[in-house]
């Protein structure tokens, strides 16, 4: 086994090891390729939901609120107790969702970045403030006049802290 030492030192995007939240809400954003504009359409958007409301059962997370973007997403989730480590999670969902969209889309790989950024939320009221700043982006980018407009935002599951 590698100890923490032996790790290669790494400054960019560093993971924290242990997270001591008693119900950690993280907030995440996931980035096509070359920032391929492949997301916003109901075919995507159908197998990025599918693959978050399948997360509790295959790997213990529960994804809350999201906004699809056509480049890149960004989500909420929390794992259980026993959930699969966060990174360890999101590779097999880049996988899944990588694999659906080559088949049911014709996008060809690689889909994703092989980074993802990721917050450890607070409090509700910074839950409440991210969601207020994503759930605008598809205003900002000029593709809805309101973000109630945008048909790729929603929430698969209410995250509480």
């Amino acid at each position: 086994p590698t100890t923490e030492a032996e790790l290669p030192a790494r400054d960019h995007l560093r993971r924290l090891r242990r997270v001591w939240a008693r119900h950690p809400v993280y907030f995440i954003t996931c980035c096509t390729h070359r920032r391929q504009r492949v997301l916003a359409s109901p075919v995507a958007a159908a197998a990025l939901i599918g693959a978050w409301r399948e997360s509790p059962r295959v790997s213990g997370w529960t994804v809350g609120r999201y906004v699809i973007m056509p480049d890149h997403v960004h989500f909420f989730a929390s794992p259980h107790s026993a959930a699969k480590p966060l990174g360890g999670w999101l590779r097999d969902w880049k996988r899944w969702t990588a694999r659906q969209l080559a088949a049911q889309a014709g996008v060809s790989p690689p889909l994703w970045q092989p980074e993802f950024f990721d917050h450890l939320l607070r409090s509700a009221a910074s839950y409440a403030e991210k969601w207020q700043y994503v759930w605008q982006n598809p205003v900002r980018a000029g593709l809805a006049t309101t973000p109630g407009d945008w048909p790729y935002a929603g929430e698969c599951e209410a995250l509480t802290f």
